[in-house]
């Protein structure tokens, strides 16, 4: 068994992150997404680093965390693979006032100013401060056991 068939164990929720940078939009599935601090408000996310992606996402200054809804699964297929351009095609989305692309649909957002990029292995961690945030009802898409689903929670 590898690391990687382990870590598969652990389901996560899936976000898809964006940030526009030399004059493109740029937007890849994560599901290594966290908080980091309250107070400030801090939030991180990994990349590899040979991502094509890995030099917009570390030297744009921005990026917009989107938290996928349960029925966003497309959505998160269609930014894990392909060219960037056919990423964002038809993709019902806002552009913010520091050019990020917020997915409309979204549970959650969080548009972050980059703070730190912290290597670590064959990945970067990126911390961003959050600057603007927003949230609407509903259930977020999970990712475990390398399938979609939905986490239901326990009522005591």
């Amino acid at each position: 068994m590898s690391i990687k068939e382990a870590m598969s164990r652990f389901t996560t929720g899936v976000t898809v992150v964006t940030t526009h940078y030399d004059g493109q939009d740029w937007g890849m599935t994560c599901n290594s997404f966290n908080t980091v601090s309250l107070e400030p408000a801090m939030v991180l996310w990994s990349i590899r680093k040979e991502a094509n992606s890995h030099q917009a996402f570390t030297q744009s200054g921005s990026y917009l965390v989107n938290v996928l809804q349960a029925n966003q699964k497309d959505t998160a297929m269609r930014f894990a693979t392909g060219p960037q351009s056919q990423r964002f095609e038809q993709q019902d989305s806002e552009r913010t006032a520091h050019n990020n692309i917020r997915l409309n649909g979204s549970v959650a957002w969080f548009e972050c100013r980059l703070t730190q990029v912290v290597s670590a292995g064959d990945h970067d961690i990126l911390i961003g401060e959050v600057m603007h945030f927003g949230s609407q009802e509903g259930q977020g898409l999970a990712y475990g056991n390398r399938n979609f689903g939905v986490l239901s929670a326990f009522k005591e």
